[in-house]
């Protein structure tokens, strides 16, 4: 039982790291080659990783069969531990309060994406 949450945790967390690669890319080619503003850019980077987080919880909701608000609320407090400690360990900087706003509304969107893909994902035995 447990085994089947770690993994279904992995599959939502390795969903965010490759999605966040990839949109990562894609911007920073937009920024090189458009006249993208500061703006815009937040906002992309905003939907992006809302979007982002609500796919991992989703997948590790319906990998995991059970649970899926636990499984999604897990899967968004583990992207808000890499991010704390990427920023703190990488950049010697602390968490200010907007910033700690926006990884809430990650994590409220991967537990929303949970608890919707449980239902997907079928019934355990």
């Amino acid at each position: 039982m447990v085994k089947e949450r770690m993994m279904a945790l992995a599959y939502g967390w390795g969903t965010i790291l490759i999605i966040m690669v990839l949109s990562s890319f894609t911007l920073a080619l937009f920024l090189k080659f458009s006249e993208m503003s500061q703006p815009t850019l937040q906002w992309a980077t905003l939907v992006i990783g809302l979007i982002t987080l609500f796919i991992g919880g989703f997948i590790a909701g319906a990998k995991g069969k059970e649970q899926g608000w636990l499984l999604g609320l897990f899967t968004g407090l583990g992207f808000l531990v890499f991010v704390l400690l990427f920023q703190y360990l990488g950049y010697q900087q602390g968490m200010s309060t907007s910033q700690l706003l926006y990884l809430g509304g990650y994590v409220v969107m991967a537990l929303l994406g949970g608890m919707m893909g449980v239902n997907v994902g079928g019934k355990s035995k």
